[in-house]
């Protein structure tokens, strides 16, 4: 049983092993996983709900990716992109099922001050936790990048909350993700993820101008 258990995972070895890309070394697990990412990008854009079983399963392959080059903040975020994804999954089914379609709508002022206070304090406490732990990069590592390591998990929980709701500040909170996630994914070693999240930009400002326009649909038939 153990042999055969050995042989079933070995068969999985090969998505930490790399191939060039553009001159550039990437491996095979943080390829699939970033082109997942892509596509539940897109497809939250579009509104679909299979965007979320595409970013569970874009999460398992970045989760392989992260422990293989020890980015174990990366990788507890992968977590909580699965487990948060399943509840965004089950949040988006019931308001298509209600109203024919999923729609989306600002946040209250009141509740942006919430997801601008998760994010600061959030992302403190998390530094502080890693930095205890020795989790991010590795031991002694600066408190600059752990700190970098912490506010992409903790942008990344507070931006799928958002999304989950259907509120357009969810796109915001990704810029604030993208703009730090680039530099510390190429400081990684994880040259394709810098580049995806690059892309990841450019289809940010492209999902809040469809989301503005389509609340104010909303807004106008409420």
């Amino acid at each position: 049983m153990h042999a055969n258990t050995s042989d079933w995972l070995g068969a999985f070895d090969w998505l930490n092993t790399q191939f060039s890309l553009f001159g550039l070394p990437v491996y095979w697990s943080d390829f699939i996983g970033n082109v997942l990412a892509l596509a539940t990008v897109v497809l939250a854009l579009k509104r679909w709900v299979v965007a979320w079983p595409v970013q569970i399963l874009g999460s398992v392959f970045l989760l392989i990716a992260s422990l293989n080059v020890h980015l174990l903040g990366n990788a507890g975020r992968q977590v909580i992109i699965i487990v948060v994804a399943g509840w965004g999954w089950a949040m988006w089914g019931r308001n298509k099922h209600d109203q024919g379609e999923v729609q989306v709508r600002w946040a209250s002022w009141r509740m942006r001050a919430v997801l601008i206070a998760g994010m600061l304090v959030g992302t403190a406490l998390v530094t502080l936790l890693l930095k205890a732990t020795n989790l991010s990069f590795y031991p002694g590592a600066p408190w600059w990048l752990v700190a970098c390591d912490a506010w992409i998990f903790v942008g990344t929980l507070i931006a799928m909350v958002a999304q989950g709701r259907r509120w357009v500040e969810f796109w915001f909170v990704w810029i604030a993700v993208d703009v730090v996630g680039v530099p510390l994914a190429v400081h990684s070693g994880l040259y394709f993820s810098g580049i995806v999240y690059g892309i990841f930009f450019v289809l940010v400002l492209i999902g809040i101008r469809d989301w503005v326009k389509r609340s104010r649909t909303v807004e106008a038939m409420s």
